[in-house]
């Protein structure tokens, strides 16, 4: 039986630069950059050597936490140069596209005549199971576990997030396929959550559907395993977003790993707000060629309360985000009404009175780390059922025992962006919120 999500402790930022449903030229480099660090805890170990030639779909290098898990070339051509860091340790890899596009093939395959382990190797030697994470810890699935459940997102609510079923329009046919694959490697239940108004999912059978609605985070995954099937400890969920789930489906019906997506360029940085079609690792510098107006804006992948500012669209975005940057400051800003500036505070504040209003906000803090207040605004932002000040609280003195009961196992740094934000103490809370995942995972496995 489907269980409906309704979201009301959260919050929606209404900005200015939502993309048009419009696709514009496609965005294409010379040389793509693969960033070892978007799979967060997973060390490299490299297949391929500098002036090596590799196809689209060619394994790069496989997590040394997991030889079976691969990452792949997103385009066909030569591997130009392999960046290392302190210790040698490798910071990106670019490859220098042909423009060919040459892919490899795996041959199609029927998902519903395969068994669990045919569906996991066929995954895993395309590179397509990097997209799978696993809830907890916030990290690429690891590939001998075997999930309780699995989650897909079909709803987006971040700030000027792009619109799924515009993204999907493409790939539409190839949903089907990628749940009957993931239906495979579970013993439990697929969840897909969606928006009521959503029409790519009608069809779609072997899922369990619920509807998603209300403020923002009602999109993110950890929002709706809580709803409906909350984490306990020892257990492990696999969650993935839909247009995911259609390279997967696409993969199976065509023997190609096709990475290519449909990505939102977002923020009144641009001078057309619409959709382009990029493959992971494009250079920002391309995705914004004669896009971008003039004045300083921060280039974000991903949304502006959880990306990161980056030269690169980066390997789990469907968004990017160009806003002012906020390098100028108001004299006496703290203590002068400022009508045209949001805030989840009245005071001197006055947003709250037209609360469908969209603003143009820049990267500016408005004030400096401090320490902790109490305010009590956390938990009108977060719908999880726990306590995120005391949470925070215990991860900043490494106290396992309190993480566990505070709720470490149900979260991830994202679900932390919007206490982020409304922190007047101007603490990073998805740092914290990372560093207590990456001690759990050392310390409890």
């Amino acid at each position: 039986m489907s269980k409906d999500i309704r979201v009301k402790k959260g919050l929606d930022i209404r900005l200015k630069g939502e993309a048009k449903p419009e696709i514009l030229a496609s965005s294409k480099s010379t040389v793509y950059t693969l960033v070892p660090s978007d799979f967060h805890s997973k060390t490299p170990k490299m297949l391929v050597k500098e002036g090596d030639t590799v196809k689209a779909g060619q394994p790069v290098y496989y997590f040394k936490q997991d030889e079976s898990v691969q990452v792949v070339s997103p385009v066909s051509g030569k591997i130009q140069e392999i960046v290392r860091g302190d210790k040698r340790v490798i910071l990106e890899i670019k490859i220098a596209s042909d423009g060919s596009q040459e892919a490899l093939n795996h041959g199609k395959k029927d998902p519903k005549t395969m068994s669990e382990e045919e569906v996991k190797a066929h995954l895993l030697a395309s590179g397509a199971f990097t997209l799978i994470k696993q809830r907890p810890y916030d990290v690429v699935a690891l590939s001998s576990d075997k999930p309780k459940s699995i989650f897909v997102t079909g709803i987006q609510s971040a700030p000027l997030a792009p619109d799924e079923d515009f993204i999907l329009k493409e790939k539409a046919q190839f949903l089907q396929a990628g749940f009957n694959a993931l239906s495979k490697l579970t013993a439990g239940k697929v969840h897909l959550t969606v928006s009521k108004k959503s029409e790519s999912f009608t069809n779609i059978q072997g899922v369990e559907k619920h509807i998603g609605s209300g403020k923002h985070p009602v999109g993110l995954v950890s929002t709706q395993i809580a709803k409906i099937d909350p984490i306990n400890k020892g257990e492990r969920v696999w969650v993935l977003n839909a247009f995911d789930v259609a390279t997967i489906g696409e993969l199976f019906e065509t023997g190609v790993f096709n990475q290519e997506k449909i990505v939102a360029l977002t923020g009144t940085g641009f001078k057309k707000n619409a959709y382009t079609k990029a493959l992971p690792g494009v250079q920002m510098a391309d995705i914004t060629k004669n896009n971008l107006e003039n004045g300083k804006y921060r280039l974000i992948s991903g949304d502006v309360l959880t990306g990161l500012k980056s030269n690169t669209l980066r390997y789990y975005d469907y968004q990017v985000t160009a806003i002012p940057e906020g390098d100028d400051y108001d004299f006496f800003g703290w203590n002068l009404p400022r009508p045209n500036k949001f805030s989840v505070y009245k005071a001197g504040m006055f947003s709250f009175l037209t609360p469908k209003k969209k603003y143009d906000l820049n990267t500016n803090t408005n004030g400096e780390h401090r320490g902790f207040v109490l305010t009590g605004e956390y938990e009108k932002v977060c719908p999880l059922d726990i306590y995120p000040m005391q949470l925070l609280k215990a991860i900043l003195v490494s106290d396992i025992d309190n993480m566990e009961q505070m709720g470490i196992y149900e979260v991830a740094p994202e679900d932390f962006a919007l206490t982020e934000y409304v922190c007047v103490s101007k603490q990073d809370h998805q740092a914290i919120v990372r560093n207590g995942l990456d001690l759990m995972m050392k310390e409890v496995g």
